[in-house]
This record gives C-alpha cells, structure tokens and sequence, in this order.
C-alpha cells in the first residue's frame, strides 16, 4: 500500500492531476455549444443526444487544438507542470507533415487531455465523497456497495474498510492519469518527424557555421599571434642599432591584432547566437598586405602572381587568402628562417596556390619551435575538398616543405 501511496507524493503528480483538472475546466465554455444540436432534437433517444453532445464537444475542442498559440501554450504547461522535456514547437513556417497526419495530433491530444482530465476529476471526486462520508454516514442515508446489480450494505466496521479501499482507488486513479498524460505528451506535443527533419536541418546549419567560424578563428588568431611574436622577437633584438626597423614591426603588430580583434568579435558574435556586425571578409586583394606584415616579422617572402587575379571573387578569393594565409603561418612556426616562396596562378578553370619553405632548424631572429594543435593541414584539407578542390602538402626534396593547392573556378560565388 505504500508502494501505491508514493508515486501520490511527487510533486509532479500533484502538478499532473492539476493540469488534468485545468484541461477539463477549460472546455467548459464550449459545452453550451455542444448542446445545441441535442436541444435541436428532442424527439431522439437521450442516449442518442448524450452521445452527439460528446461527438459536438469533442470536435469543437479539437477544432480549438489547431490553432498554433494553443499549441505552444499547451507544450510549455505540459513541461513545466507534466515535467516532460518537450522542445517548443517549430516556429515561422509549417514543415511538410502539417498537411497531413501530423497537424492533427494537437487537436488529438486536446481532446484526450480534455477526456482523461473529465475521467479522472468525475471518478476521483466520487470516491473521495465516498470515502469521506462511509465512516460518519454524513449523507444520512444507508450505504450500499452496488456491482453488476448486486446491492451490499455496508454498515459497521466494514464502512472504514470501504471508505480506505475508496480512497486508494482515487489516489490510484490520479496517478493513472498524470501516467497517462505524461506517457501520451510526448508522442502527441513533441515534434513530428517533419518538425524532427526541420530540426535537424537546422543544427546540421548551425554546425556546419560554427565549423566555418572556427576555421577562420584558427586561421586569423593562429597566424596573429605566430606573426606577432616573431615580430615582437625582431623589435626586441633591432631596437638599439635599427630603431626604425623596431617601429615598422611594432606597427605591423598593431595592425594585424587589430584584424584579428575584428575577427575575433564576429566569432564570438556568431557562437553566442547574437547578432554579430558583417563578418570580416580577407580576399586575394589582402595578399600585398599579409607579405608586408610577414616582411616585417623578418620574414623573406618571394612572391609569384600570375593571370587576372582581380577576377577571382567571393567564396573562392575568401577561401584562398585564408589557405595561403596559414600555408605562410606553418612557413613561419616550422620554417627554417629561409625564403618563402609563394605563388599564384588564376587561369580560367581554375587557381594555382603554393607555398614552399625550407625546413629544418630555425636560424635567425625568433621565439623557437611554435606548439601547434595539429587542426591547420587536417582544416586546410576539408576547406579545400568542400570546394571540390585538390590538396597536397608534405616534404619537397630533403630540404623543402610544400603546400600545393588547386580550386575549380567555377565554385566562385
């Protein structure tokens, strides 16, 4: 008996009776309705009239279910009173499933709220009078147990067993019908299989941005800080004999923590979910000023640009400054203080990227060996094969290291 009296003293079982109860009240002001077409015919059957004012009610209370307010306000109060993890309900737009079977669940389950809630407060609300009244006989007159015909009455001792079996019963019947919701909202309020689609889509768009920003957040900040503390490291080692030279790296530096402070705020922006400026776009037409700044950090770069590379636009030029762009970070981390060759061929299928470095020890000004995470070639890999491009990178020689890139042009936005 214990067992059955606990589920009782959860609160979401008080919480689930309340919202049982709160259903069944709320249909109330369409009852008046529903009676109208029995008292229309009074020469039919009671039966028949008690069943058309249930089949008129119940469809006026489903008509209610289709709207879209109703539902929303029916998910958020079966998750906080049911305690049932409902996802609030595609907004803005109806996903392929509402024309059919699925925009018919929320009038469904309405009218199965509305029909347990009824169910359960009638036959609760019965045998808890029962069960209060047996022992003091407060309703005056001699208490009979009635089943199938048979009549008992129920006098002395046996009355505080009746009323105690009666009160069990209506404590089992409000568990019953917090399970019953709790087990139907789910299947009946949570998503359909379109809305679970349009979901999906939805995050699979939402990954596949936050995996885009974080590409450009690795590119931007990983070759800022390599380039700056190389910088920083040449300003330090000139700063007595050449200070010129010191002013022009320590202006490089602020010029290219500036950008990358701008990158910066737009990922953030972008992974916070707030409405972040215009994402900072780096084209082909930066690539004079990335070799400037590499320049300064004592860089030698030995560029080599060929064909119409003004014609290079969008998608394409974004996505070669990034690649070059850490093609010539790894030259700095892990270079050996040689020259760094860097070509560029816009031809009109397609465009040529490389970048060849010495390797070996470092040799010249410079913090050492970089860390590194090990997420630049894999990321310049999918960036490339997301643009249908090719992608090598590996030692050239015994004494090189070289990335070669190759994109369509024809994915240019």
């Amino acid at each position: 008996m214990i067992r059955g009296i606990r589920p009782l003293l959860r609160g979401s079982t008080y919480s689930g009776v309340l919202f049982a109860y709160c259903g069944a009240l709320a249909s109330l002001p369409l009852l008046p309705f529903a009676l109208l077409p029995a008292l229309s015919w009074r020469s039919a059957p009671e039966s028949v009239q008690l069943v058309l004012v249930l089949l008129v009610w119940a469809v006026l209370v489903g008509v209610v279910g289709l709207a879209r307010p109703v539902r929303r306000a029916l998910v958020v109060s079966a998750r906080r009173l049911l305690r049932v993890p409902l996802p609030d309900p595609v907004a803005g737009r109806r996903t392929s499933g509402s024309l059919g079977l699925d925009r018919w669940r929320t009038p469904l389950w309405l009218v199965l709220h509305v029909a347990v809630g009824w169910t359960g407060a009638l036959a609760s609300g019965v045998l808890f009078i029962m069960g209060l009244s047996l022992p003091g006989n407060w309703l005056g007159g001699e208490a009979r147990a009635s089943l199938f015909g048979t009549s008992v009455r129920v006098s002395g001792g046996w009355s505080w067993v009746v009323a105690a079996v009666c009160i069990l019963l209506a404590v089992a019947v409000c568990v019953l019908v917090t399970k019953a919701l709790r087990w139907s909202a789910p299947r009946l309020l949570g998503p359909s299989a379109a809305e679970r689609l349009a979901l999906a889509a939805e995050r699979e768009l939402l990954l596949a941005e936050r995996n885009r920003v974080a590409h450009e957040l690795h590119d931007s900040i990983g070759h800022t800080l390599t380039a700056a503390t190389i910088q920083a490291a040449v300003a330090g080692e000139v700063l007595s004999a050449d200070p010129a030279a010191a002013r022009a790296a320590m202006r490089s530096i602020e010029e290219s923590t500036r950008a990358a402070l701008e990158d910066l705020d737009y990922v953030l922006g972008v992974l916070r979910e707030e409405q972040s400026g215009t994402a900072p776009t780096r084209t082909l037409a930066d690539l004079p000023g990335l070799l400037e700044r590499l320049r300064h950090a004592g860089a030698v770069v030995e560029p080599e640009l060929s064909g119409e590379l003004a014609q290079v636009q969008g998608t394409l030029s974004r996505a070669a400054y990034r690649i070059l762009q850490e093609g010539l970070t790894n030259a700095l981390r892990h270079g050996a203080g040689g020259p760094i060759e860097v070509r560029v061929a816009a031809g009109p299928d397609e465009l040529d990227l490389t970048v060849v470095n010495r390797t070996g020890a470092r040799t010249g000004p410079g913090p050492g060996a970089f860390p590194t995470s090990g997420h630049g070639l894999p990321g310049l890999a999918e960036r490339v094969r997301l643009l249908h491009g090719e992608f090598q990178a590996g030692p050239d020689g015994t004494q090189h290291w070289r990335l070669a890139v190759r994109l369509p042009v024809r994915v240019s936005a």
